[in-house]
C-alpha cells in the first residue's frame, strides 16, 4: 500500500498539497480547530488523482479511488469560515482548493475553498501543514469532473 504524506512550509508546497486535495469531500463534524494547540485539523476523503491514468481505453472502464487523509495546519491563530452551517455536522463539503493569501511575511492567510463559494480562512503565523493518508484505498465509480 503506498500512503501519502506531504508537508508544507512555503506556497509553493501548498499548492502540492492543494492539487492532491482537489475535490475531497469531508463532513463538518470532522474539522476541528484547537485553539491551544493552534491547530486546524480535518478529516477527508480525497479522490486519488495521481492514480487516474490518461488515455482513451474502449470498452474498459477503470476503476477510480477515494483514500481517508489527515489534513493539519500548525500556527493557526484565528479560523473563520462563510457558506458552512458548523451546527450541521453531516453536512458534506467539497473541497476544490487551498491558496495562500500573504500578510505580512511570513505570516497570512490559507484559504480553503469549497464548491458553492463556501470558504474557511485560517489566519496562521506561517504555512506549516501535513496531508497523510490513513489506510486502504476504496474503488469509486464516479470521477469528478469539472465544466471548463
Amino acid at each position: 500500500m503506498d500512503l501519502l504524506k506531504l508537508a508544507a512550509l512555503d506556497e509553493e508546497d501548498l499548492s502540492i498539497i492543494s492539487a492532491h486535495l482537489q475535490d475531497a469531500v469531508l463532513k463538518t463534524g470532522e474539522l476541528s480547530f484547537l485553539s491551544r494547540e493552534k491547530r486546524f485539523a480535518a478529516m477527508v476523503r480525497r479522490f486519488a488523482w495521481e492514480k487516474e491514468r490518461t488515455g482513451f481505453r474502449l470498452f474498459r472502464r477503470e476503476p477510480h479511488e477515494r483514500r481517508l487523509s489527515a489534513l493539519s495546519f500548525d500556527r493557526v491563530l484565528a479560523v473563520r469560515s462563510a457558506g458552512i452551517d458548523m451546527n450541521k455536522p453531516d453536512e458534506v463539503l467539497a473541497l476544490l482548493a487551498l491558496r495562500f493569501l500573504p500578510g505580512e511575511a511570513p505570516s497570512g492567510t490559507i484559504e480553503l475553498a469549497f464548491s458553492g463559494g463556501a470558504t474557511i480562512h485560517l489566519d496562521v503565523e506561517c504555512i506549516e501543514a501535513r496531508l497523510g493518508d490513513l489506510g486502504a484505498a476504496w474503488e469509486t465509480p464516479v470521477r469528478p469532473r469539472h465544466s471548463a
